[in-house]
Protein backbone atom coordinates (compact mmCIF):
# COMPACT_ATOMS: atom_id res chain seq x y z
CA UNK A 1 0.00 0.00 0.00
CA UNK A 2 1.23 3.47 -0.96
CA UNK A 3 1.38 5.95 1.76
CA UNK A 4 -1.72 7.57 2.26
CA UNK A 5 -2.18 11.46 0.74
CA UNK A 6 0.93 11.19 -1.73
CA UNK A 7 0.72 11.65 -5.28
CA UNK A 8 3.64 9.82 -7.32
CA UNK A 9 4.30 10.85 -10.93
CA UNK A 10 5.78 7.88 -12.85
CA UNK A 11 8.02 8.22 -15.77
CA UNK A 12 9.21 5.54 -18.46
CA UNK A 13 12.58 6.56 -20.24
CA UNK A 14 12.35 7.74 -23.41
CA UNK A 15 13.01 5.50 -26.70
CA UNK A 16 16.46 3.91 -27.45
CA UNK A 17 17.13 1.98 -31.00
CA UNK A 18 16.49 -1.50 -28.96
CA UNK A 19 12.97 -0.26 -28.76
CA UNK A 20 12.25 1.22 -31.98
CA UNK A 21 13.28 -2.48 -32.87
CA UNK A 22 10.98 -4.14 -31.00
CA UNK A 23 14.06 -5.57 -29.23
CA UNK A 24 13.74 -6.81 -25.77
CA UNK A 25 16.39 -4.79 -23.66
CA UNK A 26 15.49 -5.44 -20.47
CA UNK A 27 19.06 -4.66 -18.20
CA UNK A 28 20.82 -4.42 -21.22
CA UNK A 29 22.21 -0.54 -20.54
CA UNK A 30 21.07 1.02 -23.95
CA UNK A 31 21.04 4.74 -24.14
CA UNK A 32 18.08 6.90 -25.66
CA UNK A 33 18.29 7.95 -29.03
CA UNK A 34 17.09 11.43 -30.50
CA UNK A 35 13.36 10.76 -29.97
CA UNK A 36 13.99 9.10 -27.00
CA UNK A 37 15.57 12.70 -25.55
CA UNK A 38 12.59 14.52 -27.54
CA UNK A 39 10.26 12.66 -25.27
CA UNK A 40 12.15 13.32 -21.98
CA UNK A 41 11.89 16.98 -22.82
CA UNK A 42 8.09 16.46 -23.36
CA UNK A 43 7.39 14.79 -20.45
CA UNK A 44 9.62 18.11 -18.47
CA UNK A 45 7.67 20.53 -19.91
CA UNK A 46 4.80 18.48 -18.04
CA UNK A 47 6.75 18.49 -14.76
CA UNK A 48 7.53 22.18 -14.72
CA UNK A 49 3.28 23.03 -15.51
CA UNK A 50 2.91 20.34 -12.16
CA UNK A 51 5.68 22.04 -10.36
CA UNK A 52 3.69 25.45 -10.85
CA UNK A 53 0.95 24.48 -8.99
CA UNK A 54 1.91 22.79 -6.24
CA UNK A 55 3.33 24.56 -2.54
CA UNK A 56 5.83 21.64 -1.95
CA UNK A 57 8.98 20.37 -3.90
CA UNK A 58 8.69 16.98 -5.39
CA UNK A 59 11.26 14.19 -4.45
CA UNK A 60 13.03 12.67 -7.42
CA UNK A 61 14.39 8.86 -7.57
CA UNK A 62 15.83 6.85 -10.43
CA UNK A 63 16.71 3.38 -11.92
CA UNK A 64 19.97 3.57 -11.80
CA UNK A 65 20.06 2.67 -15.69
CA UNK A 66 21.27 5.29 -18.28
CA UNK A 67 18.73 5.88 -20.10
CA UNK A 68 16.67 6.29 -17.03
CA UNK A 69 19.24 8.68 -15.68
CA UNK A 70 19.66 10.46 -18.85
CA UNK A 71 15.96 10.66 -18.91
CA UNK A 72 15.53 12.22 -15.26
CA UNK A 73 18.22 14.74 -16.28
CA UNK A 74 16.35 16.16 -19.06
CA UNK A 75 13.74 16.08 -17.60
CA UNK A 76 14.85 17.95 -14.18
CA UNK A 77 16.50 20.61 -16.83
CA UNK A 78 13.12 21.05 -18.45
CA UNK A 79 11.65 21.75 -14.83
CA UNK A 80 14.67 24.40 -14.96
CA UNK A 81 16.73 22.35 -11.89
CA UNK A 82 20.05 21.10 -11.93
CA UNK A 83 20.09 17.60 -14.15
CA UNK A 84 21.72 15.94 -10.94
CA UNK A 85 19.70 16.42 -8.18
CA UNK A 86 17.84 13.03 -8.05
CA UNK A 87 18.52 9.73 -6.05
CA UNK A 88 18.83 6.20 -7.88
CA UNK A 89 17.61 2.80 -5.89
CA UNK A 90 19.00 -0.27 -7.75
CA UNK A 91 15.62 -2.30 -7.04
CA UNK A 92 14.03 -0.03 -9.66
CA UNK A 93 16.41 -1.73 -12.54
CA UNK A 94 14.19 -2.93 -15.24
CA UNK A 95 13.15 -6.60 -15.56
CA UNK A 96 16.07 -9.19 -16.75
CA UNK A 97 14.85 -11.24 -20.15
CA UNK A 98 17.60 -13.67 -19.41
CA UNK A 99 18.90 -15.30 -22.64
CA UNK A 100 16.34 -13.60 -25.01
CA UNK A 101 17.59 -9.88 -24.18
CA UNK A 102 18.55 -8.64 -27.39
CA UNK A 103 15.95 -10.42 -29.41
CA UNK A 104 13.15 -9.48 -31.19
CA UNK A 105 9.74 -11.71 -30.91
CA UNK A 106 10.24 -12.88 -34.32
CA UNK A 107 13.50 -13.90 -33.61
CA UNK A 108 12.46 -16.03 -30.81
CA UNK A 109 9.78 -17.74 -32.13
CA UNK A 110 12.30 -19.30 -34.70
CA UNK A 111 14.89 -19.58 -31.91
CA UNK A 112 12.78 -20.69 -28.68
CA UNK A 113 9.24 -21.30 -30.54
CA UNK A 114 7.60 -23.28 -27.70
CA UNK A 115 8.74 -21.11 -25.28
CA UNK A 116 6.93 -17.77 -26.66
CA UNK A 117 4.26 -19.31 -26.99
CA UNK A 118 4.06 -20.33 -23.64
CA UNK A 119 5.02 -16.78 -22.58
CA UNK A 120 2.19 -15.25 -24.80
CA UNK A 121 -0.35 -17.55 -22.45
CA UNK A 122 1.45 -16.84 -19.09
CA UNK A 123 2.87 -13.50 -19.70
CA UNK A 124 2.66 -12.20 -16.01
CA UNK A 125 4.47 -15.81 -14.26
CA UNK A 126 6.87 -16.24 -17.45
CA UNK A 127 10.31 -17.02 -16.68
CA UNK A 128 12.25 -17.00 -20.11
CA UNK A 129 15.65 -19.44 -19.84
CA UNK A 130 19.02 -17.97 -18.48
CA UNK A 131 20.80 -16.58 -15.74
CA UNK A 132 19.00 -13.86 -13.67
CA UNK A 133 15.83 -14.05 -15.96
CA UNK A 134 12.82 -12.52 -13.96
CA UNK A 135 9.01 -13.11 -14.38
CA UNK A 136 6.77 -10.00 -13.94
CA UNK A 137 5.65 -11.34 -10.45
CA UNK A 138 9.37 -11.74 -9.49
CA UNK A 139 9.96 -8.22 -10.57
CA UNK A 140 6.57 -6.76 -8.41
CA UNK A 141 8.28 -8.42 -5.14
CA UNK A 142 11.11 -6.84 -5.87
CA UNK A 143 10.43 -3.31 -6.90
CA UNK A 144 7.02 -2.92 -4.65
CA UNK A 145 8.99 -2.13 -1.56
CA UNK A 146 10.56 1.25 -3.31
CA UNK A 147 7.17 2.38 -4.07
CA UNK A 148 5.65 1.20 -0.21
CA UNK A 149 8.44 3.31 1.20
CA UNK A 150 7.80 6.54 -0.02
CA UNK A 151 7.07 9.16 2.27
CA UNK A 152 6.81 12.13 -0.08
CA UNK A 153 5.57 13.49 -3.27
CA UNK A 154 7.64 11.80 -5.48
CA UNK A 155 8.87 11.55 -9.57
CA UNK A 156 10.03 8.32 -10.70
CA UNK A 157 11.90 7.82 -13.72
CA UNK A 158 12.01 4.10 -14.77
CA UNK A 159 11.19 1.60 -16.70
CA UNK A 160 7.86 -0.51 -18.92
CA UNK A 161 8.50 -3.92 -16.55
CA UNK A 162 8.64 -1.49 -13.34
CA UNK A 163 5.77 0.17 -14.03
CA UNK A 164 3.40 -2.60 -15.17
CA UNK A 165 4.50 -3.85 -11.27
CA UNK A 166 3.41 -0.53 -9.80
CA UNK A 167 -0.19 -0.93 -11.74
CA UNK A 168 -0.70 -4.59 -10.65
CA UNK A 169 0.83 -4.20 -6.76
CA UNK A 170 -1.00 -0.55 -6.08
CA UNK A 171 -3.76 0.55 -8.94
CA UNK A 172 -5.44 -3.05 -8.69
CA UNK A 173 -4.73 -3.97 -12.16
CA UNK A 174 -4.75 -7.70 -12.80
CA UNK A 175 -1.61 -9.80 -14.17
CA UNK A 176 -2.80 -10.65 -16.98
CA UNK A 177 -4.49 -6.85 -17.99
CA UNK A 178 -0.91 -5.28 -16.41
CA UNK A 179 1.51 -7.65 -18.25
CA UNK A 180 -0.07 -6.64 -22.02
CA UNK A 181 -1.04 -2.91 -21.12
CA UNK A 182 0.85 -0.64 -23.23
CA UNK A 183 3.21 1.95 -21.39
CA UNK A 184 4.01 5.28 -23.61
CA UNK A 185 7.26 7.14 -23.22
CA UNK A 186 6.05 10.39 -23.68
CA UNK A 187 3.40 10.50 -21.15
CA UNK A 188 3.71 10.87 -17.04
CA UNK A 189 1.39 8.12 -15.35
CA UNK A 190 0.27 10.55 -12.20
CA UNK A 191 -1.23 8.19 -9.03
CA UNK A 192 -2.93 9.53 -5.85
CA UNK A 193 -4.71 6.38 -3.90
CA UNK A 194 -5.65 4.13 -6.58
CA UNK A 195 -6.15 6.49 -9.03
CA UNK A 196 -4.59 6.95 -11.84
CA UNK A 197 -4.59 9.37 -14.96
CA UNK A 198 -1.69 9.80 -17.91
CA UNK A 199 -0.89 13.59 -18.38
Amino acid sequence: MLQDGITLYLCRHGQTDWNAAGRLQGQSDIPLNDTGRSQAQRNGRVMRDVAATRAEPLRFLSSPMARTRETMEIVRAGMDLSPDGYATDERLREIHFGDWQGYDIPQLRERDPAEVRRRSSEKWGFVPPGDHAESYEMLTERVAPVFASLRHDTLVVAHGGVMRSFLHRFCGMSGNDAAHIGIPQDQILRVHGTFYTWI
